[in-house]
C-alpha cells in the first residue's frame, strides 16, 4: 500500500491555505503550512515532500525567489511545484514556468482543480520505470529510478516535468511529436494546460543539457510539426 504523499502549502492567506488543506485532505494527503518564504524553506529542510503549492507573492522571500532557491538545491531541484498567483497575465505564468514550476494555476480557482493539478503532477512525477535503470545517450545519462539527469559526468538542474519529457523524447529518438501529442503524454488528461507549456519546457531542457541551446545537438525542431530527440 502506498504511504500518504505529504505536501506543504506556502501562502499568506489563511482562509485559502484552510480550503486547500481540507480538501486535500479529504484526499488522503498530509498538508502542512507555511505564511511565508523563510518558513517554508525552513520546514522544506527539515522535512521530505512529496510536492510543494506555492504563492507567487509572499512575505519576505517572493514564491519565484524561493522556486528558484530550490531548483538550485540538488536535494530539491526535483521537487514538484505548482505555483499559485491572482496575476494571469502570460508573462507570470511563462516566468514561473521557466524558473522550474511543474504547473501554475491562477486565483480565484476551485479547490476540486487544485486537487486535480496537485494528483496530475504527482502522477507523472513518481511513475515507475519499466527499463533499465540508467539511459546514455552521447554524454548525457538520464537515471530512471532518481529523476537525475547528468552531462559529461556533471549533474543538470531539471524540474521534474523536465526530466519527464527528456526521458520521453529520448526513450523515443528520432521520432518526432507535436506539442499536443507532447501534451497528451506528459501532462495527460489536464485541461488547463497550453500549448506554449511544451516550449517553455523544451526551452529550460536546452538550456540545461545542450552546448549551445540556439543550435542543439539533442532535442531537435522539426518546422511546422514539432520535437524530436536526436539520438546520433
Amino acid at each position: 500500500m502506498n504511504s500518504p504523499k505529504h505536501i506543504l502549502v506556502v501562502d499568506d492567506e489563511a482562509d485559502l491555505v484552510e480550503l486547500v488543506s481540507y480538501n486535500l485532505k479529504k484526499e488522503g494527503f498530509i498538508v502542512d503550512s507555511a505564511s511565508d518564504g523563510e518558513a517554508a524553506l525552513s520546514k522544506i529542510k527539515k522535512d521530505k515532500y512529496s510536492l510543494i503549492i506555492l504563492d507567487l507573492m509572499l512575505p519576505g522571500i517572493q514564491g519565484i525567489e524561493l522556486c528558484r532557491i530550490l531548483r538550485n538545491d540538488s536535494k530539491t531541484a526535483n521537487l514538484p511545484i505548482i505555483m499559485l498567483t491572482a496575476k494571469g497575465e502570460e508573462v507570470d505564468r511563462i516566468l514561473g514556468l521557466e524558473i522550474g514550476a511543474d504547473d501554475y494555476v491562477t486565483k480565484p480557482f476551485s479547490p476540486r482543480e487544485l486537487v486535480a493539478r496537485v494528483k496530475a503532477v504527482l502522477r507523472r512525477t513518481i511513475e515507475k520505470p519499466v527499463t533499465e535503470k540508467i539511459l546514455k545517450i552521447g554524454d548525457l545519462e538520464i537515471d530512471r529510478e532518481s529523476y537525475i539527469v547528468s552531462k559529461k559526468d556533471k549533474p543538470v538542474k531539471l524540474s521534474a516535468t523536465e526530466f519527464k519529457l527528456l526521458l520521453y523524447l529520448a526513450e523515443r529518438k528520432g521520432k518526432v511529436f507535436s506539442r499536443d501529442q507532447l501534451l497528451d503524454a506528459i501532462w495527460r488528461d489536464e485541461a488547463f494546460v497550453e500549448p506554449r507549456t511544451v516550449d517553455v519546457h523544451i526551452r529550460r531542457l536546452r538550456s540545461g543539457i545542450e552546448e549551445d541551446p540556439a543550435c542543439p545537438k539533442y532535442i531537435k525542431t522539426m518546422r511546422g510539426i514539432g520535437y524530436f530527440f536526436n539520438g546520433k
